[in-house]
């Protein structure tokens, strides 16, 4: 029975080969743009010198991402050229060989190796309920299903197309040595993963108060408060050397050369704008329907000029700056000022009352949620961030298995919008169905006396999702209106998904200060 406790076991194990086959099944797959960013990379560092992968702009997919991503693509273009060599041509715009599609699909699953590995790492430090007879009862294998057959993940790596597990893993590893209390290990991975795509920067607080308060602080007093005589400088030094070399191995030949403001220019790109295309279902996804009916309401009540109100749309396709018609436009400054208020009360609970790895964990979730609601030009895959973590704490308590139902079924719907193309319709309900029934049934057996996860409202909320699919697939393209308001079914799918990924998040934080 211990060995059980201590790792997910044989049905683990089984458990990958199906979500590998399954992986392999959706090889044949449409591919979004991503697809071609990726190839495109692999051209670029395969054929310039280091000096020109960020200046290089034969295609509109630019290189946006930290030194180390380029250098795990200058490597991977060290085996696609034994694939097809045409791929790594940087004027074959849109080139997708079978070769090619083979290679870049199996990249991803060559380099989920990682996250296979943290997941396992992961789930020895469970701390649920004593597992029961049945497989479902199990907090360690219920855990390694979440992770490892986690639909959003699935879908935007193998069928979208990106290398979130790769990086997902490097995350979930540097969690599991905080918890092995391994902290340099720890620091070391966060500090890697950082400068391989640097979405990760809104949990980096997270990362900091924990470990200053929690390594760099050796003792408490008796009453739980911080005992400053206890501050180690060997500790902080050695975190300090981490973070300046990582850093440095990163960034150094472009300082050298001269290139830093280009490198941050391409990496944070503000003129961009607000949202993307496709509106993340946040809290500016709601701030925009309002101002968008706030104009329609102007406009048809004669409060509003409609010759001067921008004919842009922010649903339509456009990514540039944009201005609010009614409400007052947001600059990168505000979201930025409202990012770091929302993530403060989470910060102070780390270092005022710290709760061990568990509460550091917490505060992480809390950080990704809160740059997810407020961040400048989010995009719905970064909802991810704080699904995966939160599975951690969703097999230990009841409380945060509501929260994780909820924040996962309409997290993972909002990226129903990246799959479009017929095929992929039955393809995302099937498997968001299997993982969606896969988590209610699982984590209702392990907390199956302390009764409903959800209460009524919750329920109705979640279930009111199968309808407003129908209408966006089936329904509103029949109708008239399919072609002078296009974007309607993504307005509705992003402000419905942003109420209940907003609740859930305010729920979290209720939840902490419990």
């Amino acid at each position: 029975e211990k060995k059980d406790e201590g790792r997910p076991g044989k049905s683990s194990n089984m458990l990958r080969v199906v979500v590998k086959k399954t992986v392999i099944n959706c090889s044949s797959c449409h591919h979004s743009t991503d697809f071609e960013v990726h190839r495109n990379w692999l051209a670029i560092t395969h054929n310039l010198p280091v000096s020109q992968w960020y200046y290089e702009a034969t295609s509109e997919w630019t290189l946006d991402y930290p030194p180390f991503f380029a250098w795990l693509e200058y490597a991977l273009s060290h085996v696609a050229k034994y694939f097809d060599q045409e791929m790594l041509v940087i004027q074959n715009l849109n080139y997708s060989s079978q070769a090619t599609v083979f290679f870049q699909r199996l990249s991803v699953i060559f380099t989920d190796i990682l996250f296979v590995y943290a997941a396992h790492e992961c789930c020895k430090y469970v701390n649920g309920k004593r597992p029961g007879k049945e497989l479902l009862e199990k907090p360690m294998f219920v855990l390694a299903v979440l992770l490892l057959w986690n639909f959003g993940l699935l879908i935007v790596d193998h069928i979208h197309f990106q290398y979130n597990g790769f990086l997902f893993g490097l995350m979930l590893l540097s969690v599991a040595r905080l918890f092995q209390k391994r902290h340099l290990e720890g620091a070391l991975l966060f500090a890697v993963l950082l400068h391989f795509k640097h979405i990760y920067i809104y949990v980096a607080p997270a990362y900091c108060v924990y470990l200053l308060r929690s390594y760099c602080f050796t003792a408490n007093r008796a009453d739980g408060s911080l005992k400053w005589s206890s501050f180690s400088f060997l500790r902080i030094t050695l975190l300090g050397l981490i973070v300046c070399l990582v850093s440095a191995l990163s960034l150094g030949p472009f300082a050298v050369l001269g290139q830093l403001p280009q490198v941050i220019s391409r990496l944070f790109p503000f003129k961009r704008g607000l949202c993307h295309a496709y509106w993340a279902p946040n809290f500016w996804a709601l701030y925009n329907a309002v101002d968008k009916t706030l104009a329609v309401v102007g406009i048809k009540y004669k409060f509003l000029d409609p010759e001067k109100i921008s004919k842009a749309s922010m649903t339509g396709g456009l990514v540039q700056e944009f201005q609010h018609t009614v409400l007052p436009s947001v600059t990168p400054l505000a979201t930025l000022i409202c990012t770091f208020i929302s993530i403060l009360p989470s910060v102070f609970c780390l270092w005022f009352k710290p709760q061990g790895p568990r509460g550091f964990l917490q505060c992480l979730i809390l950080c990704a949620l809160s740059s997810f609601m407020f961040g400048w030009h989010v995009h719905e895959k970064a909802i991810l961030l704080a699904i995966l973590p939160l599975s951690l704490l969703a097999v230990e308590s009841p409380k945060r298995a509501g929260i994780y139902l909820i924040l996962t079924t309409t997290g993972h719907f909002s990226l129903f919008p990246l799959l479009f193309t017929p095929p992929e319709i039955t393809t995302k309900i099937l498997l968001m169905l299997l993982f969606t029934v896969y988590s209610f049934s699982s984590l209702r057996a392990l907390f199956r006396r302390e009764g409903p996860l959800l209460n009524w409202l919750e329920t109705i909320y979640l279930i009111a999702l199968v309808p407003l699919e129908i209408f966006c697939e089936i329904v509103f393209p029949l109708t008239p209106w399919n072609l002078k308001f296009p974007f309607i079914p993504l307005l509705l799918t992003s402000v419905y998904c942003a109420l209940g990924i907003t609740y859930a998040w305010l729920k979290l934080y209720v939840s902490k200060a419990e």
